[in-house]
């Protein structure tokens, strides 16, 4: 590998290789509640204690800093009465300029300069938050092995958060299941941004959100601020960055996991307005040619595009459009097999044909109304829709096809207007007001028919047939006090109230921090969070009713009480050690009526599968409680390191009032990053990244074997869910890249070896009947995703000077 990087090296240097390549920083500077520009802030750029460049923003809070040698550097904005913002590892490389918009915060000068992402602490955007918060940007999506440039499965790096299972991206945060997590894109809530995404579910196999169109970013993993409703189990919360207003660019990107072109640039330059485009298309056909198992003997096919167009209006205000897609289909054809497979995705007993399309486009207002207050409107739409269609296929002992039948189709589609206003007031250099409301007006057409259990069954059995809307109110209201330097509070109330059913929370937020130390702090929070049910199971009935008895409809909030505490310690400039703990208690839980379930509501949202319960009421209850750590070593001298860990406890009640294990109940997770960047010329740089994740072992069901036979598909007994438990996850990702800095040119191959070792790490338990047709034990363990190789090499060029 070492010898054939640098033969490409010596490929690729032109006569005049060392000639030095230098590239231009702009960006602006304002002030962070009110958004107002802000005059003569110190903007330098630093080596170590080496000033490589400096200048002060003009009038409009802009700068410029030409001339920068390409490479890794500290940019320090500082201006009187405001706390000093200090950015390591910005990246200079020769195709891109590099933009910052950076916000000042008044006050703080007391303590030692902020640092908002790579050393002691990140800063998250969101000055309310105080606790369980995360700041990650596009650098961090891309530097973990095995996060694939995508932010869910980047997150899964932080303490107590986990992915569900290799083939998807649905994120476990502290025993919560993944469908109480948030998806924020610009100030408005938004579907799942997933690809093959399934209704009632927050994750997929693979992210329609590409990391090339996003800014900095925050995610939340409890206690969040009251702005956020609708969750209990966390919030990512995206940010689209603005293309480059004075120089267009290009990006080309080719790879296993799809073809990409991004785009940037001016739409005018002395308006300073600017566009920014992605679009992505792959059939993962390469995989098939190249016999790498994905999962599945099928080739998924997917496309998304995003679009952002940013007007500024004069100095005080500015109007941006929005816009993210994507749309995924795939025909999982057993019927085609001459033997069994292991079918990953699907089910081996039928051909199913599925397609899942998502979109949101939406346009926001922002105006700095006075030097202290700044009014932002969204108003948005988006739509989901998801089609599948099931054709079980019968064989006999020797694996040849007897007959097919038709036994399910469902048509899901999701449209939603949304409207969010809010108001940032910042009273005095330490009291800052945000008030707001989101309204969310949902158009809903369900339709579901299957005769699929047992398999004798000729009527259909319809399930749902349902058109019309309902509208979910959020307003909120949240303050901040900084006390004195070292302290910090803020409090808040969020209110819900979901239409079709007239149900209304009230939920009280508080958080506070205090600065022991200039590198130690510690801080609590508690915030009361609500979340209404997948939209469908409210729609659905009885098949033996008529589609107006819906027996679901009133079904209120889940409810969840969580507290937090942590302490963290910086040691010089690059490490930190946090510890957090947490206790979560949830409540209101839709059980099933019938007498002996233990079906819990918390146990949805990880798969590919929806849930037709019986009649649910809010009676149930669960808990989660743990402890996290965090040691990292910020990138520096070209070396990061980070170690988390978490050991936690999950557990729900269902009606027959027993405690037993979510699904979710891993009880630990560790995992363990790190990463080295050496240069092999001053223009090239190999890139070496590995992940080592070790977690418990996933939870299953002991099969009740004649119920399994008399339906055709897996039963378990229901008194003993959740006492098994598989052997503990272990998985290894290298990560390989070369980046090649030509002139005006930046080449970058990557290879992101995913579980490097091939464990064969086991998932779930399923039930074949063909298996049972040839009279074979027809439950069969079912494994996550082998050894995957994912390859890509993209170029970044900009056009003019």
């Amino acid at each position: 590998m070492r010898l054939f990087i640098l033969l490409l090296s010596l490929f690729l240097l032109s006569p005049g290789a060392y000639a030095q390549i230098t590239q231009t920083l702009r960006g602006r500077v304002v002030e962070k509640e009110s958004q107002s520009r802000l005059w003569a802030a110190s903007v330098t750029v630093f080596e170590g204690t080496r000033v490589v460049g400096g200048t002060f923003t003009d009038s409009a809070g802009q700068f410029t800093i030409t001339d920068i040698p390409i490479g890794k550097y500290t940019v320090a904005v500082s201006s009187v009465g405001y706390a000093t913002i200090s950015i390591p590892n910005v990246l200079f490389t020769s195709g891109k300029e590099v933009v910052l918009n950076i916000e000042l915060e008044e006050g703080g000068q007391e303590l030692q300069e902020v640092t908002i992402s790579g050393e002691r602490r990140k800063e998250v955007l969101n000055e309310m938050a105080l606790v369980s918060a995360h700041r990650f940007d596009v650098q961090e999506t891309e530097r973990y092995a095995g996060s694939r440039g995508d932010p869910a499965r980047m997150a899964s790096n932080y303490a107590g958060v986990q992915g569900a299972d290799d083939s998807r991206n649905d994120i476990i945060i502290r025993g919560n299941s993944p469908q109480g997590v948030l998806w924020r894109l610009e100030d408005i809530n938004i579907p799942n941004p997933n690809h093959f995404s399934v209704p009632g579910t927050s994750g997929g196999p693979v992210s329609m959100i590409n990391n090339k169109t996003l800014g900095t970013s925050d995610f939340f993993a409890g206690a969040f601020p009251a702005e956020y409703g609708n969750a209990t189990g966390g919030v990512f919360d995206l940010k689209m960055r603005n293309g480059n207003n004075m120089r267009h660019e290009l990006s080309l990107q080719l790879g296993f996991l799809g073809t990409e072109l991004a785009a940037e640039g001016p739409l005018s330059k002395k308006q300073q307005s600017s566009y920014l485009f992605t679009y992505r298309y792959s059939t993962l056909k390469l995989f098939e040619g190249l016999n790498i198992k994905i999962g599945t003997n099928s080739v998924p096919n997917y496309q998304d595009a995003a679009l952002k167009l940013n007007f500024p209006i004069g100095k005080k205000s500015n109007l941006s459009l929005f816009a993210i897609g994507g749309l995924s289909h795939i025909d999982l054809v057993v019927s085609k097999l001459t033997e069994p497979s292991d079918e990953l995705y699907g089910e081996d007993d039928r051909d199913q044909y599925f397609s899942s399309n998502t979109g949101i486009a939406g346009l926001a207002f922002q105006s700095t109304l006075s030097s202290q207050t700044l009014l932002k409107a969204v108003v948005a739409q988006t739509f989901t829709e998801t089609f599948a269609r099931h054709d079980k296929v019968f064989r006999n002992a020797a694996f040849d096809i007897d007959s097919m039948k038709y036994i399910l189709g469902y048509y899901s589609s999701i449209g939603s207007t949304e409207m969010h206003v809010f108001v940032n007031h910042k009273i005095d250099a330490r009291q800052t007001l945000k008030a707001g409301v989101l309204n969310t007006l949902y158009q809903l057409n369900f339709v579901d028919s299957s005769r699929q259990y047992p398999l004798t069954l000729q009527e259909w059995q319809h399930r749902s047939d349902y058109q019309g809307v309902t509208n979910l109110l959020q307003p909120y209201l949240q303050y901040k006090w900084r006390v004195h330097d070292r302290l910090t509070t803020t409090a808040g109330l969020h209110a819900q109230w979901l239409a079709q059913n007239n149900s209304v929370v009230l939920e009280p937020r508080v958080a506070l921090r205090y600065q022991t130390g200039v590198r130690s702090r510690i801080d609590a929070g508690y915030g009361l969070h609500s979340q209404m049910q997948p939209l469908y199971q409210y729609y659905t009935h009885y098949p033996e009713y008529s589609a107006a008895q819906m027996h679901n409809l009133n079904m209120s909030f889940t409810r969840s009480h969580h507290v937090v505490a942590g302490y963290e310690q910086g040691f010089g400039r690059h490490m930190r050690l946090r510890l957090e703990s947490y206790y979560q208690y949830l409540f209101a839980i839709p059980i099933e009526t019938r007498e002996g379930s233990s079906f819990s509501g918390l146990n949805q949202g990880a798969n590919f599968s929806r849930l037709f319960p019986d009649t649910l009421v809010n009676k149930g209850t669960g808990y989660n409680y743990g402890l996290e750590l965090t040691l990292e070593r910020g990138f520096s001298k070209g070396f990061y390191a980070l170690f988390t860990g978490s050991v936690f406890d999950s557990k729900a009640r269902g009606a027959d009032g027993v405690y037993r294990n979510t699904d979710y109940n891993s009880r630990f997770a560790l995992n363990a990053l790190g990463g080295y960047e050496v240069h092999i010329s001053p223009r090239s740089l190999l890139i070496t990244g590995i992940k080592v994740t070790y977690a418990g072992g996933r939870l299953y069901s002991p099969a009740d074997t004649d119920a399994s036979i008399a339906k055709g598909d897996l039963v378990v007994i229901d008194s003993l869910r959740n006492t098994l438990r598989f052997p503990d996850y272990f998985r290894a990702d290298l990560k390989l890249g070369y980046r090649y800095n030509a002139q005006r040119v930046t080449h970058e191959f990557g290879l992101d070896l995913v579980n490097l070792l091939g464990t064969r790490n086991l998932l779930s338990m399923v039930y074949q009947p063909d298996l049972a047709a040839q009279g074979k034990d027809p439950f069969v363990k079912q494994y996550q995703l082998g050894f995957l190789p994912l390859f890509y090499y993209r170029i970044d060029f900009g056009l003019g000077k």
